[in-house]
């Protein structure tokens, strides 16, 4: 059946709203707590309904010893900052080619971003096959140590 008037204007006066004793619903120290406070006590109810899998442990977490972290560089910025490598003498000038080792700047592979214009003769732990293409391109070399 459908309610014609809303329960709230039956309890119109009545001071407690259906409530029993006013002091059983007053204030803050009648909800259990906040957030989600006793949700393994008195809200357990709530818990099994609306968050079964708050408690307990899911998965795992790989030990950080085990995560090979790769740090890695782009050609476009080995472009910027050749005259400024072979300034500051970690780069060399090998006819028209520019040798870098990536592995002194603290690099560990050399990823393909980016255009080049100037012939690289680098040396890296890794490449990206799309960097290989364009060191090669130019005639320039990428030597995997």
């Amino acid at each position: 059946m459908i309610r014609t008037k809303r329960k709230i204007n039956k309890q119109r006066g009545s001071r407690s709203n259906g409530g029993g004793c006013t002091k059983k619903r007053r204030g803050a120290g009648n909800k259990g707590g906040k957030g989600k406070a006793g949700m393994g006590k008195q809200h357990w109810t709530w818990t099994v309904i609306h968050d079964p899998k708050h408690f307990g442990k899911y998965g795992f977490k790989r030990p950080q010893k085990m995560i090979n972290k790769i740090n890695a560089v782009n050609l476009n910025y080995l472009e910027e900052q050749a005259d400024k490598l072979l300034a500051n003498g970690k780069a060399s000038q090998d006819g028209d080619a520019i040798v870098i080792d990536v592995t002194e700047l603290g690099y560990d592979k050399v990823l393909g971003k980016g255009k080049i214009t100037k012939t690289f003769k680098i040396s890296a732990p890794q490449f990206s096959a799309s960097a290989v293409e364009k060191i090669e391109e130019l005639g320039g070399e990428a030597i995997e140590l």
